[in-house]
């Protein structure tokens, strides 16, 4: 069958006719077909996507101010972009000699697995946070070979400091823990997660000076999907859930405020009743008697609330009470 030229195609044939050309222009529809990969569907929102963003921007600011301090240079960490791949696409692309921290990740809450969240960075900023720590600082110097135990050790501490900001990244969304499980530096060794499975890879850009690296964060769609679902539940008032120290500062606080409020304190003795005509017949040294024991308890109001038990008493000449307990509201 032949094909149908729309009326666009046809007045623009008539033209090249009346013109002597004789090709006829067909619309370039290579430019609205989107490819899609059916045997990886897109797993993420493009909202889920940008909580996500929001989250690493957070993360990516902490460890920028990190780095500032311990490479005593100005660190700039940006998100290049957060994309959707297969496991096996990502490790590929790895270079054989690379600096990657395996970090457990244990969100506390029971219906959320654990898992492994990998930040890989590359072998020259590796070798330039060695040597900026051990007192260099000029140009990067890459040996030709793998990091010596010395090295690695110096290199641990850095992956702890790291766990510690992606915690404190996390926890204004859900709380988690996170502990470095090892570093690892043959990307062709790493196994952490099945070839075929769905990992969301976060690329950060980092500066420093006439430096420039990449750092890539990995982690599994499996547990990560349930995760920033939650987010749209839990916080669309925008709620964030806050970490136990700052919790207490926020308690702490409010308490604060509330002790410096005036609050009226009475004792009272005992209630009774008597008539207008006996109040009125009253005189001074008139004895006026109620239903309680000397000895008996008393009433200790708040605000017109009654809050404690007491004794009468003296101190230092002065007539005062004593607390002996409760009053269960």
């Amino acid at each position: 069958m032949a094909d149908i030229l729309s009326q666009n195609q046809i007045d623009d044939l008539l033209k090249r006719m009346q013109g002597g050309g004789s090709e006829p222009v067909v619309e370039d529809q290579a430019s609205r077909v989107k490819e899609y990969d059916f045997t990886s569907p897109k797993k993420f929102t493009k909202d889920q996507l940008k909580s996500l963003n929001n989250l690493y921007e957070t993360f990516s600011r902490l460890i920028a101010s990190y780095f500032t301090g311990i490479l005593r240079d100005l660190v700039e960490i940006n998100i290049v972009q957060i994309e959707e791949q297969r496991y096996n696409e990502f490790n590929n692309a790895l270079p054989d000699s690379t600096l990657v921290g395996m970090l457990d990740f244990r969100p506390e809450e029971q219906h959320y697995d654990e898992t492994v969240v990998m930040v890989e960075f590359s072998q020259s900023f590796g070798y330039m946070v060695i040597e900026r720590l051990m007192g260099a600082m000029g140009d990067i110097f890459i040996p030709g070979r793998d990091y010596t135990d010395i090295e690695l050790a110096i290199l641990h501490s850095v992956f702890d400091r790291v766990s510690v900001y992606l915690k404190d990244a996390w926890e204004d969304y859900i709380l988690v823990q996170t502990d470095l499980r090892s570093i690892e530096t043959n990307g062709r060794m790493i196994q952490a997660f099945s070839p075929q499975d769905i990992v969301v890879i976060i690329t950060l850009e980092i500066t420093c000076g006439g430096f420039s690296s990449t750092a890539n964060i990995c982690m599994p769609s499996e547990n990560l999907d349930a995760v920033i679902a939650s987010f749209g539940l839990k916080y669309a008032r925008a709620s964030k859930h806050q970490a136990p120290e700052k919790e207490k500062v926020r308690r702490d606080l409010v308490f604060d405020y509330i002790k410096q409020s005036d609050l009226v304190v009475e004792a009272v003795l005992d209630r009774c009743e008597m008539t207008y005509g006996e109040v009125l017949a009253l005189q001074v040294n008139d004895i006026i008697a109620l239903n309680k024991q000397i000895d008996s308890d008393i009433s200790v109001t708040v605000d017109g609330m009654p809050w404690y038990k007491a004794r009468l008493g003296e101190s230092k000449t002065k007539k005062a009470i004593k607390l002996t307990d409760t009053i269960a509201k």
